[in-house]
């Protein structure tokens, strides 16, 4: 008797268009960290200007950012075209480059500063629609897992790039940001030469999706219980800058040593986005969800019962790692329970959410260390933590379960 072996199914393989967008966002967040790292400080030392006026182009910066996040994923699903909105925003992030490389005046500085952080806005929620809309169903949480770490990984990279790049140059920081424009027009190629837009197949003018508030109910139950929990989540989110702080004021490190803290925690952050995106595709996004959650928690434990500056770092590692499990989960969650043409909208309204959340969070947060000290600070966090956790599993049973 024959016994014929039951017919084995194919796993659906990365498109290359997602390894293009990973590789194109790698790129261009390797340029943007060596700016973003070495401008404030151009600013001070170089032009002179003061600690008031680097603030406020900061805030006004972010500002145009969080409104353009949620501008371009709306517009993107009027025009059923991400593609060609992405490459304006990596357009626009390139150009600032070179004018900051000849930049003399504060003027100069905050044109560039602005058109980066727009063009990073507009690049965003239309890339996250797209990596959804090319993701093959049985691997989007991979799909979204790879993108994120082939981001973090360029936020790493470029911190070592900008270190390196001072001491060789002697400091030399229009050389350094001349350097910067190199990764950043790379990127804006690879975009432009190797993602396809599945909407423009057949070199098809896609029909326009008109905007209309009828739509915002259509984005669906699940979809705005995850952002009530997204909203508690982020409240628990200090932010980086805390975390140097935390390591400059209470353990003594060196000024010249803080990029570490934040290499540290990119690190981590890109080891951790796609095993776990991969992992996702097999069990529930929600159960991983609250790992991370749980995963903030015990950071947050580390970093406020720290009493050395080694068990800071392992808090420091182990927030990272949070970052990369949560990010993905809840974009892969979007991805799961949005209408596709609705995507950019979801995204664009998941990323004001948390902008607005993380702004209270920052506050907040800077408040509490000011008065008392950082250490402070993370408890109050870990007890956020704790209570979105809570929320999460009293609202799991609320959503529809498409990303089990």
């Amino acid at each position: 008797m024959t016994v014929i072996p039951p017919p084995t199914v194919e796993r659906s393989s990365v498109p290359s268009s997602i390894w293009a967008i990973g590789m194109a966002s790698f790129l261009i967040n390797t340029s943007s960290v060596i700016v973003f790292g070495l401008s404030a400080v151009y600013m001070k030392t170089i032009l002179g200007v003061g600690t008031g006026w680097i603030g406020l182009l900061e805030g006004v910066v972010e500002a145009f950012a969080y409104a353009t996040k949620v501008l371009s994923g709306v517009f993107s699903d009027y025009l059923q075209r991400r593609k060609v909105i992405m490459i304006w925003g990596f357009a626009l992030a390139t150009l600032a480059r070179p004018i900051l490389a000849v930049s003399s005046s504060f003027g100069a500085v905050f044109t560039s500063r602005v058109l980066d952080r727009i063009g990073n806005g507009v690049q965003s929620t239309p890339r996250d629609a797209l990596v959804g809309d090319l993701s093959p169903a049985s691997i989007k949480g991979e799909c979204f897992g790879l993108r994120q770490s082939l981001a973090t990984a360029g936020s790493f990279f470029g911190g070592v790039v900008g270190v390196l790049a001072m001491v060789l140059t002697n400091q030399n920081f229009h050389v350094v940001f001349w350097v910067a424009t190199i990764p950043a027009v790379l990127g804006l190629i690879i975009l432009v030469s190797l993602v396809k837009d599945p909407h423009l197949a057949d070199h098809k003018v896609p029909e326009k999706h008109p905007i209309r508030w009828s739509d915002i109910p259509r984005l669906g139950r699940s979809y705005w219980i995850l952002m009530i929990v997204t909203a508690f989540f982020m409240l628990a989110r200090v932010g980086e800058a805390m975390l140097i702080l935390h390591a400059h004021q209470n353990f003594g490190l060196s000024g010249s040593y803080t990029p570490l803290v934040l290499m540290l925690y990119n690190g981590t952050n890109a080891l951790s986005s796609y095993p776990i995106g991969r992992l996702s595709d097999r069990i529930s996004r929600y159960s991983l969800l609250a790992l991370g959650f749980a995963t903030l928690i015990v950071a947050d434990i580390f970093l406020s019962s720290a009493t050395d500056l080694w068990v800071m770092l392992l808090g420091v590692a182990v927030w990272g790692i949070q970052i990369g499990i949560t990010q993905s989960m809840f974009l892969a969650l979007i991805a799961d329970n949005v209408p596709e043409d609705l995507r950019g909208t979801g995204f664009g309204v998941f990323y004001l959410i948390s902008a607005l959340a993380l702004v209270i969070a920052g506050s907040v947060g800077g408040t509490i260390a000011q008065v008392y000290n950082e250490s402070v600070t993370f408890m109050v966090s870990g007890f956020v933590g704790v209570f979105a956790l809570v929320v999460l599993a009293v609202l799991i049973p609320f959503m529809k379960r498409k990303g089990s």
